[in-house]
């Protein structure tokens, strides 16, 4: 399906009010929507803190995981092509990702099982996702959205105080909030930050890690739904996962890791015929030709060390298990 035809279904679902779910890759070339209803005969599950059409099953295994993870000079190469465009100025934010094999005695499915998260997604034996990132909620006439920007182990000394105290996670984070007070502006009126930076925990497999989001609201016309495709294809791709401007890095994003994302930091979602809720597509293990491959990725800055973000995205290879 193209972005025009996903357009225009998600506009006919919407102007209907028929409940549909979503899914559109990062660049936007193989776009799917499914009336809720079909989802099983199409092997997509999901997970929503308010929906779901997935069976719960307790899986009782230990879990067991390692990675291989890039060679830090390849890792290095890459950083230095974006600092140079930053640099250069012509990004001042660039979410840099990579792919990273890994090796677990669970499948997708039971991995879908078995993490906890607010957003999960199991694509058939394609990929499982398990984000803690909102990408926008609808409800009342209201667009909500969560950059999530900022992440510490909760281990290291002084790991709070850290993450809220550094110059350039605070750098980042503000140039997220303004990047989607823009976006939303796009579709949305009198937008608001409405709760800077707060701080949430997340607990996985190897201990826990804090991270700091915001809340960003506007206002949206009457009869949104009738064009609720438009409304997404605005303000893609999310710019918590590719960076300001957003069309020049998404640019420099396509130099530097020399591969598609695919679905990976796409969005998915469901409309239910009155509200929205929606993911961004971050902790996410695919299936490549029988090798599992964890992507993960941060945010680079004019203030950013190669040594930190390399240890970034390492520190981003988990899965939040309610029990070990």
């Amino acid at each position: 399906m193209s972005m025009l035809n996903f357009i225009q279904t998600a506009n006919q679902l919407g102007a209907t009010k028929t409940p549909f779910f979503f899914l559109i890759d990062f660049e936007q070339n193989k776009p799917l929507i499914y009336p809720l209803t079909t989802l099983e005969q199409h092997k997509i599950w999901f997970k929503f803190p308010d929906k779901s059409n997935a069976i719960e099953q307790s899986i009782a295994k230990k879990f067991e995981l390692t990675f291989t993870p890039m060679e830090r000079s390849l890792y290095q190469e890459k950083f230095h092509l974006v600092k140079k465009e930053i640099q250069n100025g012509n990004s001042y934010l660039l979410n840099l990702t990579v792919p990273t094999p890994i090796q677990t005695n669970y499948t997708l499915a039971e991995i879908f099982q078995a993490s906890r998260a607010k957003y999960k997604l199991l694509l058939d034996d394609h990929f499982v996702c398990f984000s803690p990132e909102c990408f926008i909620k609808i409800e009342n006439n209201r667009i909500y959205s969560y950059p999530m920007k900022g992440t510490i182990n909760v281990e290291e000394e002084n790991a709070l105080e850290k993450l809220l105290n550094s110059e350039k996670e605070l750098a980042e984070h503000n140039t997220i909030v303004d990047l989607i007070r823009n976006d939303l502006a796009l579709v949305a009126q009198n937008i608001q930050v409405t709760k800077y930076r707060y701080v949430e925990q997340v607990n996985t497999h190897k201990g826990a890690i804090y991270q700091t989001s915001s809340e960003i609201r506007g206002e949206l016309p009457l009869h949104w739904q009738n064009n609720i495709g438009n409304l997404l294809e605005k303000i893609l791709p999310a710019g918590s996962i590719s960076g300001a401007p957003k069309v020049k890095t998404v640019e420099i994003i396509q130099q530097a890791e020399k591969q598609e994302r695919g679905y990976y930091t796409g969005i998915f979602g469901y409309f239910d015929g009155d509200a929205l809720d929606s993911a961004v597509a971050i902790r996410y293990i695919e299936n490549d030709h029988n090798q599992f491959i964890f992507r993960s990725g941060g945010g680079i800055t004019a203030l950013s060390q190669c040594d930190d973000e390399y240890n970034e995205i390492l520190e981003k290879i988990y899965v939040p298990l309610s029990t070990i």
